[in-house]
């Protein structure tokens, strides 16, 4: 059976709704961030980066949302999370990695920001630039990657799950999702999912 191993309203939220919608069975297992769980040996094992998610397969463990998202894909075809006009497949990666290169990176200033800069001083800066920049990727996400109720129009993709994760995290960024009158309605949407209800059952977000 496949392992994901996550922490509670992190990116592995993503692969563990994928996983739902392509009504593949797995088994969570929880990597304890508040007592700093990635950072020690027996989690490093699984993924030496010290990072969530990672995905224990029979072959080996996989890591980076992007790539588990395309093997749960092809693992579950029929669940038809990747389409099949090339166009518009690349059309969902490009939002896919939007999502991984700007609007997570931009997320990840508020509380990452050693991994950039070592001065305090820098890190309250990144802090209080969040909020603009997030809302700058809101707007982007408005404006040019929604085309309907999921990102490619009226069939869920592997670009929902990773874009609904990212928009739980907009309140704590001081954005206000309601300012959103598209992103908003798909929010909703996705809520109504019963992969997101699972998941939202597992206590994971």
């Amino acid at each position: 059976m496949l392992r994901l191993h996550y922490a509670p309203g992190t990116i592995s939220v993503a692969t563990a709704i994928t996983l739902h919608e392509a009504g593949l069975a797995f088994e969570p297992i929880l990597v304890d961030f508040a007592n700093a769980e990635q950072t020690k040996p027996d989690y490093h094992a699984v993924n030496p980066k010290g990072r969530v998610p990672a995905l224990t397969t029979d072959r080996g463990t996989l890591s980076e949302t992007g790539a588990l998202l395309d093997y749960i894909a092809a693992l579950a075809p029929k669940a038809r999370l990747i389409p099949d006009d090339l166009f518009l497949a690349a059309r969902m990666r490009e939002v896919m990695y939007y999502l991984a290169s700007t609007m997570h990176v931009n997320h990840a200033h508020k509380l990452r920001g050693n991994r950039w800069a070592d001065n305090d001083s820098s890190w309250q800066d990144m802090t209080a630039k969040v909020p603009q920049t997030m809302a700058a990727n809101c707007a982007h996400i408005e404006t040019h990657c929604l085309q309907g109720p999921f990102v490619l129009g009226q069939h869920i993709c592997l670009a929902d799950p990773w874009l609904f994760t990212i928009c739980t995290w907009l309140a704590g960024d001081g954005v206000d999702i309601s300012d959103f009158d598209r992103l908003s309605a798909f929010m909703q949407v996705m809520e109504q999912r019963a992969s997101v209800k699972a998941v939202r059952a597992a206590g994971m977000l």
